[in-house]
């Protein structure tokens, strides 16, 4: 299923950049617990979710023969958020579910103006903290939790899953065993620390391969991270290097620490972040999906478009 994903055919998809840091920070809305997914509830706050996105998918218009991968807020929408934000299963369900039906209305909406194709993409975050390795608990107990949340994104109409900001294998490889059960291809995406090591403490190139020798998802990813955290990692040479596709870096050069401290949105340079992409072409061979992660907007990834085509 994994090889029916345009991405893994070559070519140059956009996403987006940070959707949470962008509302909280930039347009002043209130996301408690950064669950952007809370915006579903009315028609104003989904109408807030799809204005976010046209600023990047005018971007790749731009940009002749780039495709979009076009993700559903759904970060934080899982069962342990949810209770903290007092939203029952039923409505959970519903959430991811509309989520997923929405991004497809998008890109209905939006395919006859690009020259390459959306890819809807259905994003389940961690259980816990992006920032910080909780217990990993065993695999099977992350693929039981999780399956409910991807079952959700599949039945809206998701292409793909990708788990994004992964601080463990355990639970990563438990999310591709989950979207194995679905029949749905999965992008595994993991956050490095300025190490180049997961929170867990885990080498990046061990994670990656753990999962690929259980469940290999179609490719893997960087996100939560900037490139300069990711570099350490990729001195070795290994062909699990030849797995990443996908980048959604911070604006940041920051810790995650010392993010998680900041009460004021750091954007960083664009431009230098954009070579800082460009710089990586040679160590990550197979990367082709380029988007952001926190503090970024359309901005960084117009620089990041153009540095890359440059």
């Amino acid at each position: 299923m994994g090889n029916a994903l345009p991405q893994l055919a070559g070519g140059i998809f956009l996403t987006d950049g940070g959707l949470e840091t962008s509302l909280i920070f930039l347009d002043k809305i209130e996301l408690p617990h950064f669950a952007a997914f809370t915006l579903l509830g009315d028609e104003l706050g989904q109408e807030r979710l799809r204005s976010y996105f046209v600023p990047y998918l005018e971007l790749c218009a731009e940009m002749p023969g780039a495709g979009f991968v076009l993700e559903t807020p759904t970060w934080r929408a899982n069962p342990d958020w949810a209770a903290l934000l007092g939203v029952d299963s039923a409505d959970l369900r519903t959430a991811n579910t509309l989520a997923a039906q929405m991004m497809c209305s998008m890109r209905s909406r939006w395919a006859p103006r690009l020259s390459g194709p959306i890819v809807v993409s259905g994003v389940i975050g961690p259980r816990g903290d992006g920032y910080i390795a909780d217990a990993a608990g065993s695999v099977d107990a992350a693929a039981n939790y999780h399956y409910l949340q991807a079952e959700a994104l599949a039945s809206g109409g998701v292409d793909m899953l990708e788990a994004l900001t992964m601080t463990t294998s355990a639970e990563a490889l438990g999310i591709s065993m989950a979207a194995q059960r679905l029949g749905l291809p999965v992008a595994i995406s993991f956050t490095v620390e300025t190490d180049g090591r997961l929170p867990s403490g885990e080498a990046l190139g061990d994670a990656i391969e753990r999962v690929d020798a259980s469940a290999p998802p179609a490719y893997f990813a960087i996100n939560c991270a900037h490139p300069t955290h990711l570099s350490p990692a990729l001195t070795s040479g290994e062909p699990w290097i030849a797995r990443i596709r996908g980048l959604r870096a911070n604006a940041s050069t920051k810790s995650h620490a010392e993010l998680d401290e900041s009460t004021e949105l750091d954007i960083g340079d664009p431009k230098d972040l954009a070579q800082r992409y460009r710089g990586l072409k040679g160590a990550l061979p197979k990367l082709n999906v380029l988007g952001g992660c926190c503090g970024t907007d359309w901005r960084h990834i117009r620089a990041v478009r153009d540095a890359w085509a440059g």
